[in-house]
């Protein structure tokens, strides 16, 4: 057995696996520090401008340490970590602008839109969905929680898991077949100064 089965055997399932990292003391990922975490908020922050946004969900919000690059008129961070919401409610503490929940995708159900936004964010969570009914529910989640706008950074391509906790996807091609009112209306790549996989995606509501 060599040791990446010998590391899935062990892998306790995605909502497990960052639970216990943000518990133990471990952050987002190096996507969300450094150059990396400038890039993705100056084209976020551009767009929400640009588009007149006033209000955005973050599904996936992490440490918060990207979001302390943000520039949004007002924001609800939801993650399914309760160790890492409570860093980000202890860290905005003071900011009235910021609302953070912790959610279970189980037992979450919201036809009514309580938790949606002009904009809908997704910062390199996809790939980490390793579960094909989480990346499923997840998906149809950040659509709905959208009223005029879908932001996803992250890869589109199927390929090698480099890790336990990744499972890459062609995603545009799930939000062709199950999201037909959507349509790509911005593709920026990362510039050559930027160690980062991930591309942005601008979905807008047709």
């Amino acid at each position: 057995m060599n040791l990446r089965t010998r590391l899935r055997r062990r892998f306790p399932g995605t909502v497990d696996y960052w639970e216990g990292r943000y518990a133990s003391g471990g952050n987002s990922g190096a996507g969300s520090y450094g150059r990396q975490a400038e890039w993705k908020a100056d084209i976020v922050n551009r767009w929400v401008a640009d588009l007149q946004v006033t209000s955005v969900i973050d599904l996936g919000c992490g440490d918060g340490n990207q979001l302390g690059l943000a520039e949004y008129p007002r924001y609800l961070g939801l993650d399914p970590s309760a160790s890492a919401v409570r860093r980000c409610i202890e860290r905005f503490a003071d900011d009235p602008t910021k609302s953070f929940m912790a959610y279970d995708p189980e037992v979450t159900h919201d036809p009514a839109g309580w938790l949606r936004g002009d904009m809908a964010l997704s910062m390199e969570v996809i790939f980490h969905l390793v579960e094909q009914e989480l990346f499923e529910d997840y998906m149809a989640r950040l659509f709905a929680s959208a009223e005029q706008f879908v932001v996803i950074c992250s890869n589109d391509t199927h390929g090698t898991n480099k890790a336990s906790h990744e499972r890459h996807r062609s995603f545009t091609e799930w939000v062709s077949t199950n999201q037909p009112e959507w349509k790509l209306d911005q593709r920026v790549d990362p510039p050559a100064d930027v160690d980062l996989q991930s591309s942005m995606f601008l979905y807008r509501r047709t």
